[in-house]
């Protein structure tokens, strides 16, 4: 767990956080849940199944959840108890039980499933989010690669993907710093689908000196 300010920070593997402040439990992207503390928000950046899975969601949703995500990825949550799912796309600016969210885009430029086609096309308006918890600035990228969105968002901390293969590399996610500007940064998106911790210490390993690479231990 990591605390910056009034928010804690617990990394439950591969994209998913478990993220508390001001009296709030929020998850982004939950997957391969072993159990959960019932959420008061939700936040799921696309409907890959490693990224928007219907079971995890139903282990932390109550009848009081929010939940806010992409068009393509509510259609699969229509069986998940929740208060309301919210839809947003990237430029999407809402205010969810106190706390402000705003989705950014997340897209391939150079990791393709086929030749030229990206694994996260833009076109196909996949979104990372910032979110205003408690005072601190959050900024979960998604899916993505180095791109031109990220410039100017300056969060307090941000949680970036390393592995490569479908998202930024260690050695890409470290340059995307000098564009995002963050106090400190965590890495996300290995020792699950694809990528090792030993992405996440290259990544440390390469940060520019003045950005707090913050390396959490997977709990359950």
């Amino acid at each position: 767990m990591f605390r910056y300010g009034r928010v804690e920070f617990t990394w439950l593997g591969h994209d998913c956080f478990k993220i508390k402040g001001e009296g709030l439990t929020l998850y982004f992207d939950p997957f391969e849940l072993a159990d959960g503390e019932p959420a008061d928000l939700i936040l799921i950046t696309h409907e890959h199944f490693d990224h928007l899975s219907p079971s995890d969601v139903a282990k932390i949703s109550t009848e009081e959840t929010s939940i806010v995500t992409i068009p393509q990825a509510a259609s699969n949550l229509s069986g998940v108890k929740a208060k309301e799912i919210v839809k947003v796309s990237p430029g999407s600016r809402v205010t969810v039980k106190g706390v402000e969210i705003e989705a950014v885009p997340a897209y391939n430029v150079n990791k393709f499933r086929a030749p030229g086609v990206p694994f996260h096309p833009k076109e196909e308006r996949k979104v990372g989010f910032l979110v205003n918890l408690a005072g601190v600035k959050i900024y979960h990228a998604g899916d993505t690669d180095v791109i031109p969105e990220m410039e100017g968002l300056q969060p307090d901390v941000a949680l970036l993907p390393v592995s490569g293969t479908y998202v930024m590399t260690a050695e890409e996610a470290a340059e995307a710093l000098k564009l995002i500007k963050p106090k400190v940064a965590i890495p996300m998106h290995y020792g699950a689908i694809v990528g090792s911790k030993a992405d996440a210490q290259r990544f440390q390993a390469l940060a520019p000196k003045k950005v707090q690479v913050v390396i959490l231990e997977k709990e359950a």
